[in-house]
């Protein structure tokens, strides 16, 4: 014997978040890397063309592409030996949803991705290794 009311055929769930947001699953057209900025690295340029293509990149405004210019250049600089970035570049790109955790926290979700994509296996690109850049500088 249960308690209560039976439950409804078609229970709606009531507390949707009036703010949420859902994003395109799919890559934004990005931006090119502003040369003025003077990047150098090859984690720095990653970086860029990582955050310009994201699906969050599609609600960005003006500021939002000038906090990832800042942020940008931040990540040239801890390439290129200053460590201490690391925590202000995780704080940052926290705020853009960067890992599941953050996108919970900002309530973001993507929508449905179509089943025919196909996406490119890791390692089949020209770019560097970024891994093994990134180790080298931390065990100096």
């Amino acid at each position: 014997m249960t308690r209560g009311p039976a439950p409804k055929d078609n229970a709606v769930r009531r507390n949707a978040h009036p703010h949420a947001t859902e994003l395109p699953a799919v890559a934004q057209p990005g931006r090119e890397l502003p040369r003025a900025l003077g990047i150098t690295t090859a984690g720095a340029k990653r970086f860029w063309k990582t955050w310009s293509t994201a699906p969050q990149t599609a609600r960005w405004a003006e500021t939002d592409w000038a906090e990832l210019e800042v942020t940008t250049k931040l990540v040239d600089a801890l390439y290129l030996g200053d460590l201490k970035l690391a925590s202000e570049i995780r704080m940052r790109v926290a705020k853009w949803g960067a890992t599941t955790e953050d996108r919970a926290r900002l309530r973001m979700k993507f929508e449905d991705q179509p089943e025919d994509s196909e996406g490119q296996a890791p390692g089949d690109s020209d770019e560097p290794n970024l891994d093994e850049e990134l180790y080298k500088l931390l065990s100096e």
